[in-house]
């Protein structure tokens, strides 16, 4: 689908099952996550606004704008993922209100107050937990839905929807992959980080819903010592552990893959698994990663969207960019089916689900959502898919 004709076609035909998004070219398959990306101009948080025209719908865009750094990058992408959606939405209904939310709790607020003033029906964004956590309080008040991107699932609530890659789905997704592939004893590694404490629990709770046994759990502060004790132990466990957990990034991993190597569980004694934090080249280089198993979405509906973006910014893309672009593009689809009922409850947590840029997603009532993830293996350089996403949400998922 390359075409506005195509794109119209394709919105024309929503009907049952999943609500389709995609945008042009869009091919229904997804990618990873966290921030890597080229360096851009910062956004400015007083970029000019035209006053929206009559009868626009009124979305509003908080993001920390006057950040620096990453965080600052991070912020302008996903501002030109959401323009980028207005802009390839056939005849689309949506004026963007962009606000400047500083990444802090009272900058959400404030931001949250100007935007609903100013006839916002919708807020897409905060980034961060608390900002999301404070424009959540006064939208809710107001009766206004929140489309937030934050990973923190402690924000998520009625009406204040996480449209953010979240750790449990990924772990829940490689637990029950590898238990179907007949890994019944996993043991786990994991960083004594806020990431690290939420898979803890997701782990827990996904080996009790695969029948899966906890051979081991070590937690490691990031530092060599550390990493070294806790595979020491892992290696203590012998035939006690078919397969163990790895949820780190790359720059954790650069301590962990040579602590393993040294306590003997190199060369694939033990099936490794991962998170969507594997899914970068610092893994993909590393020996003792080779053969690894993560959860991730497929790459492919993330590298299309790139293409797109590079095309219209002349920059690429923050990996986290198209959870704007599926926000804004999503208020435009569901605005055009749906009219006075897009924003109720009950079409955002339409069990069916979604189809996003990233694939197939649904929210659910406490404001958290599920991804339909691939299953990827390491290779040398890169990863290959070794089980599809799923392109509809079964009964009980």
């Amino acid at each position: 689908m390359g075409t506005d004709a195509s794109r119209r076609a394709l919105l024309r035909g929503m009907g049952a099952g999943a609500l389709a998004l995609c945008a042009a070219g869009c091919n229904g398959t997804m990618p990873d996550l966290g921030l890597g990306a080229s360096p851009e101009p910062a956004a400015s948080a007083d970029k000019a606004q035209a006053e929206p025209e009559p009868g626009k719908l009124r979305v509003a865009l908080l993001l920390p704008l006057s950040a620096a750094g990453q965080t600052g990058v991070a912020a302008a992408s996903l501002r030109n993922a959401a323009e980028m959606a207005v802009a390839e939405f056939p005849n689309s209904k949506v004026a963007l209100l962009v606000k400047d939310d500083r990444g802090a709790a009272d900058g959400g607020r404030e931001a949250a107050q100007q935007a609903l003033a100013e006839g916002a029906e919708v807020i897409v964004g905060p980034l961060f937990a608390p900002s999301v956590q404070a424009a959540g309080q006064v939208a809710g008040q107001a009766g206004k839905p929140v489309i937030a991107f934050s990973t923190d699932a402690a924000v998520a609530a009625r009406g204040v929807y996480l449209l953010s890659f979240m750790p449990e789905s990924e772990v829940d997704r490689i637990v029950g992959y590898a238990a179907s592939r007949g890994k019944r004893s996993i043991a786990a590694m994991i960083p004594n980080t806020a990431y690290g404490t939420v898979v803890t629990a997701a782990f827990q709770e996904a080996a009790a819903r695969y029948g899966v046994r906890v051979a081991a759990l070590e937690r490691y502060n990031q530092d060599k010592p550390s990493v070294e004790v806790a595979a020491r132990r892992i290696a203590a466990l012998g035939d006690q552990a078919d397969a163990l957990l790895l949820p780190d990034s790359g720059d954790g991993l650069a301590l962990v893959a040579p602590a393993l190597a040294a306590a003997g569980l190199g060369d694939a004694k033990l099936q490794l698994l991962g998170t969507g934090l594997w899914d970068e080249p610092r893994v993909f280089g590393s020996r003792v990663l080779q053969g690894g198993w993560y959860a991730a979405p497929d790459k492919a509906g993330f590298n299309n969207f790139a293409a797109r973006y590079r095309a219209r910014f002349g920059a690429d893309p923050t990996r986290i960019a198209t959870l704007a672009f599926d926000a804004v593009f999503l208020v435009n689809a569901l605005s055009s089916k749906y009219g006075a009922q897009a924003f109720a409850e009950a079409t955002f947590t339409n069990p069916e689900g979604v189809v996003g840029t990233d694939g197939l997603f649904r929210f659910r009532q406490d404001g958290t959502n599920q991804r339909g993830l691939a299953v990827l293996q390491v290779g040398a350089g890169s990863s290959s898919v070794i089980s599809a996403a799923p392109r509809s949400f079964a009964a009980g998922m």
